[in-house]
C-alpha cells in the first residue's frame, strides 16, 4: 500500500508549455506499506505537467525514496495512479492553470477587440467608396457599396 504523506514543490518554473514541479528531499514522502519513505534527488527531481492537456508527461521517471538504508524506486506511472498524489498535484499547479486561462482570455479579449477595429476600417472604407461614387455620379457602384452596408 502506498500513499503520499507530503508533496510540496522545491520551486515551480513555467514556459508556454509545460509547468515542471521541481522536488528536493524533505518536501516529497510517501507512506509504503506503514513506513515514511523520503524523496532523495538520485534519479527523476521533477514532475513534467503538459499545459494544455494538464496531464503528466514524464511517466516513465523514476524517482528514489529512502527509509534508512531501505531505498524504494517508483515510477511516474505508479505515483500517477495514486489518487491522493493526483490531488495534491492538481492543487499545486492549480494557481499556474488559472495564470494560463487568464492569459486565454487576455488573448481572446485581444483578438476580439483586433476583430471590432477591422469590422470599423472596412465600414469606414465604403463609407469612403460611396462618397467617391457619388462625386464620380457612378450610381452602379454606388448601389453596389450601399448593398455591402
Amino acid at each position: 500500500m502506498v500513499s503520499v504523506k507530503l508533496l510540496k514543490p522545491y520551486y515551480i518554473k513555467m514556459n508556454a508549455e509545460y509547468i515542471r514541479v521541481i522536488l528536493a528531499y524533505q518536501y516529497f514522502s510517501l507512506i509504503i506499506n506503514k513506513k515514511v519513505y523520503h524523496f532523495i534527488p538520485i534519479e527523476g527531481q521533477e514532475i513534467l505537467v503538459n499545459r494544455n492537456t494538464k496531464k503528466v508527461v514524464n511517466t516513465e521517471t523514476k524517482f528514489a525514496f529512502q527509509n534508512g538504508n531501505d531505498v524504494v524506486y517508483l515510477t511516474m506511472k505508479k505515483l500517477v495512479s495514486l489518487k491522493d498524489f493526483m490531488a495534491q498535484l492538481d492543487e499545486i499547479i492549480q494557481p499556474y492553470e488559472k495564470h494560463l486561462q487568464k492569459n486565454k482570455m487576455v488573448k481572446d479579449e485581444v483578438d476580439d477587440q483586433t476583430a471590432l477595429f477591422m469590422k470599423e476600417l472596412e465600414r469606414k472604407n465604403i463609407l469612403r467608396m460611396i462618397d467617391k461614387a457619388l462625386d464620380e455620379k457612378d450610381e452602379n457602384a454606388f448601389r453596389e457599396l450601399v448593398s455591402l452596408m
